[in-house]
């Protein structure tokens, strides 16, 4: 089985409001249904804090070099980066109906991507 990062991107815009009670239950009782359905293939993942929690870092000269740490996160975008879960999965289009069930990709966006396994390389 491979794995596939399932990263979960809503709109710059929304991050950080306060969703009502009602709509926040409903999309959590989503979220819990996708992973009581699935757990057997997700390997791992977590929710993230908005970006404005975020530090980026920087190591300037490379290895060895000055290190900058600047708040907030490394770009200006439309979308930001929510959560993501890491998924085990036979092939990438088991992956992507894996994703298609993540409410995430009903409210924002899910981008599936495979991940290195660095034990297979010689």
């Amino acid at each position: 089985m491979a794995k596939y990062a399932a990263l979960i991107y809503e709109s710059a815009a929304n991050e950080g409001a306060q969703p009502d009670p009602e709509v926040w239950a409903k999309v959590m009782a989503e979220y819990n249904e996708f992973g009581e359905k699935n757990g057997e293939v997700i390997v791992g993942g977590e929710a993230l804090h908005p970006t404005t929690t975020a530090t980026t870092v920087v190591v300037q000269g490379g290895k060895g070099g000055d290190v900058l740490h600047t708040d907030g996160p490394f770009a200006e975008t439309k979308e930001v980066l929510t959560g993501f879960y890491l998924l085990e999965a036979a092939d990438l289009d088991e992956a992507l109906g894996l994703a298609a069930q993540i409410p995430g990709s009903w409210y924002g966006k899910v981008e599936v991507r495979p991940c290195i396994d660095f034990t297979q390389m010689g």
